[in-house]
């Protein structure tokens, strides 16, 4: 790979400054983070996990209101919130989310629509979080290695 004499000069600086051992595993970690965002554009059906990180002004309870209703509209792909106060009432929430991309990127112009947000950015991966539970009521089986069947449980 053959790149411009500046931009390898403020990659080995990254590189320094992050305390990597090598450009190597910095340009993996460029890479597979500019093939999530590509997988996001290109691929809107495409299972996503990561983060939305906001910072809003929550001087008006109404901000946090709408966030809160445009949350409850994705509830599927929203998994948990974090939110923590800052300086000049203003706040920082950062959502784990996982799903397709387009339902993603939906939550993302939702919250940007909202007048009060300043700031937000959605990071995503193409690792998954692990399923939690079983899709039609098959949480309801025995596990394999069950030594009673539902019928003898019942009775």
């Amino acid at each position: 790979m053959s790149l411009p004499a500046e931009l390898f000069r403020q990659l080995d600086a990254m590189v320094e400054e992050r305390g990597l051992p090598s450009r190597s595993q910095l340009i993996a970690e460029l890479i597979r983070h500019a093939l999530a965002e590509h997988e996001a554009h290109t691929r809107p059906e495409e299972m996503l996990a990561g983060t939305i990180t906001l910072v809003y002004r929550g001087d008006r309870g109404r901000v946090r209101q709408q966030l809160a209703q445009s949350q409850a509209e994705y509830l599927k792909e929203v998994i948990s919130s974090q939110h923590v106060f800052l300086e000049d009432d203003q706040s920082l929430e950062v959502l784990l989310v996982q799903g397709p991309a387009m339902r993603l990127k939906g939550l993302c112009d939702a919250l940007r629509a909202i007048r009060g947000v300043h700031q937000l950015q959605l990071v995503t991966t193409t690792a998954l979080l692990p399923q939690l539970h079983e899709p039609d009521g098959a949480d309801d089986l025995p596990s394999p290695g069950a030594k009673h069947s539902k019928r003898e449980v019942a009775a």
